[in-house]
């Protein structure tokens, strides 16, 4: 081992334990990697900086807009309607249209475009049929994972192509990942069907979460709020009498939500608004702890005894829905305070679901996370401005998309960019890029639309890992690495290799994202391949369909972040049903790939 090699080691070892243990975010450390290898002479400037312009970056952010294209025009939503309406109402054989939805769109699309897309219509066809969307947002997450591994425009395809091609070999093609990736998603989508479905939970939390006419009962044995739920009553000396509920700082600094208000004997006023006049005898109903409910005492406020709240939390004027924190959404990071977010929709946050667990106090100065639940409550009208931001995902029946009329032109535009591409008439960056612009030119989204489409912390984490794939191949790691991988598995011949190539990447996936595992392991497969004297391709091949292997932990994947909160997932649902899963595909690939790649 030379220094330059233990150098390479040393830095990717540390960013690998940066990025697992979260110390700082994963973007950052690549963009740290790049410059270091940079500082230290391992790489030149000009190659840490390279990654912006490498083919596999551009082609990235060229399908994000592509994606974008097709959701402004209307063609994803009645892509899945029409799949939705082909399914019916069988439990089963909704299952298998939605993973078969999820893998269709994913083909040619973002895994994470694809999944939220296809997500509030899986919601809203559990609801009507009564089926717990618990059943149905794994299988759309892994059938959205499952159909990427088939195609090139999965990111982690993409980096290993691209390092094909770094080292003098011909990249793969946009159809070389079907062979192989077909018989995985048909292994994966009967594994779910036959035996999946019955490791799935029963009930999904969010499937009352996200209920609109939800009656309290349900609301209560879901989010415990009947220990949260209080009734006050304003004395006439009480000083919040004659305040909008605005000043009356009962949600500042008290943490509460006034969920409806009762004026003398009229009717409640459910999701009062901020500024309706508190008066002397009005009787509060209040979301929150009760010892902070308990300091209202001190201004004025009488806790009645016994809670006498017989109503309904959402009316024909109020709405009592879910919302997502969206992919790439800027909220992520923030408190409901920092982005003003009462006061710009005029809507409530009443709770937060995360991670199997609801929070019901102090919910404006939590940190909102990618894959968070928001429970809104409020004017219904209000609901088409959240809807319009791309910042959050409405967990109710969309509106018809605006831009219907370009919908066939942007069909035209994205099968002309596949075809293109199919027909090594132009490499993938160009055809994709050129498709994306098509879009913008002729009218299918804005270029800002375009712009706020890109899922620039993946851009920038690619940028910054590819750099380390030179670092490996110019340092020899990467040929070090590859002789201790053939040593070890030499005795056992090639496929053994290609399995330890795809097990090593699998687990890579489960603690960092498969574009980095790709980044890394794609020189040392290519190394082994040649130290062994095998097909490098075919290595190569094996260690991106690894990459995607992300079915055991919900971090494995953003898909499976984001459906963790709708579906109301635990960690363990993840590993009891992902890990047989995992098992099946492994024994496929081992059968599957000498077939279509093979090995010598």
């Amino acid at each position: 081992m030379t220094p330059a090699i233990l150098a390479v080691l040393a830095i990717l070892s540390v960013a690998i334990i940066l990025m697992v243990t979260e110390v700082l975010r994963a973007d950052v450390v690549a963009l740290l990697i790049a410059l270091t290898l940079a500082l230290t002479g391992l790489i030149t400037v000009q190659e840490a900086f390279s990654g912006l312009s490498r083919s596999a970056v551009v082609t990235i952010l060229a399908i994000f807009i592509l994606t974008q294209g097709l959701y402004r025009t209307g063609v994803t939503r009645r892509v899945g309607l029409v799949l939705t309406r082909l399914a019916g109402e069988r439990p089963r054989r909704l299952l298998l249209f939605t993973m078969l939805a999820g893998a269709g769109l994913s083909l040619f699309m973002n895994n994470i475009a694809a999944a939220a897309l296809l997500l509030p219509a899986m919601m809203d066809v559990a609801r009507r049929i009564r089926v717990s969307p618990s059943k149905l947002l794994l299988p759309l997450a892994f059938g959205v994972i499952l159909g990427g591994m088939a195609t090139l425009l999965t990111t982690s395809n993409i980096v290993v192509s691209t390092a094909l091609k770094d080292e003098g070999l011909a990249p793969y093609g946009l159809l070389d990942f079907a062979p192989v990736g077909l018989p995985l998603v048909a292994v994966g989508t009967a594994y779910m069907l036959l035996v999946g479905y019955r490791l799935l939970p029963a009930v999904s939390p969010a499937e009352q979460l996200g209920q609109a006419n939800q009656l309290r009962q349900e609301l209560t044995e879901m989010y415990a709020l009947e220990e949260r739920l209080s009734e006050v009553r304003v004395a006439s000396t009480s000083p919040l009498v004659g305040q909008p509920i605005a000043d009356s700082q009962i949600g500042e600094k008290l943490g509460l939500s006034i969920l409806a208000i009762w004026h003398n004997h009229q009717p409640a006023s459910i999701a009062p608004s901020p500024g309706e006049i508190i008066r002397a005898g009005d009787i509060l109903l209040i979301a929150g702890r009760a010892e902070r409910v308990q300091q209202l005492t001190d201004l004025g406020g009488e806790i009645l005894e016994n809670l006498d709240w017989h109503s309904d939390l959402a009316t024909a004027r109020v709405a009592l829905l879910e919302v997502l924190i969206a992919p790439r959404s800027r909220a992520a990071g923030h408190t409901l305070k920092e982005l003003h977010f009462r006061a710009k929709y005029d809507l409530s946050v009443v709770a937060i679901w995360r991670g199997g667990r609801s929070y019901r106090t102090d919910v404006g100065d939590i940190p909102l996370q990618f894959g968070d639940a928001l429970l809104v409550h409020g004017p219904r009208e209000r609901i088409a401005v959240l809807r319009a931001d791309p910042d959050f995902l409405v967990l109710a029946e969309l509106d018809e998309p605006p831009r219907t009329q370009k919908g066939w032109l942007t069909v035209t535009i994205m099968a002309l960019a596949l075809i293109v591409t199919a027909t090594n008439l132009l490499p993938i960056a160009e055809a994709m890029m050129l498709g994306a612009l098509g879009m913008v030119i002729a009218g299918c989204l804005t270029m800002d639309e375009a712009y706020r489409a890109i899922e620039w912390r993946a851009i920038f984490l690619i940028a910054g890992m590819l750099p380390a794939g030179i670092a490996l191949s110019r340092s020899g790691a990467a040929d070090w690495l590859g002789h201790l991988l053939v040593t070890t598995l030499a005795g056992w011949g090639p496929l053994a290799l290609a399995g330890g190539l795809f097990l090593l990447a699998t687990l890579l996936t489960q603690v960092m994202s498969g574009q980095v595992a790709a980044v890394v392991l794609a020189p040392i497969a290519i190394a082994a391949a040649r130290g062994l004297g095998t097909e490098p391709r075919a290595m190569a091949m094996a260690t991106a369909l690894g990459c995607s292997m992300a079915f055991l932990t919900p971090t494995g994947h953003p898909v499976n972040v984001f459906v963790m909160g709708p579906g109301g997932y635990r960690f363990r649902d993840f590993v009891r049903v992902g890990l047989p899963l995992t098992v099946l595909l492994f024994v496929t690939l081992l059968l599957v790939l000498p077939v279509f790649w093979p090995l010598q």
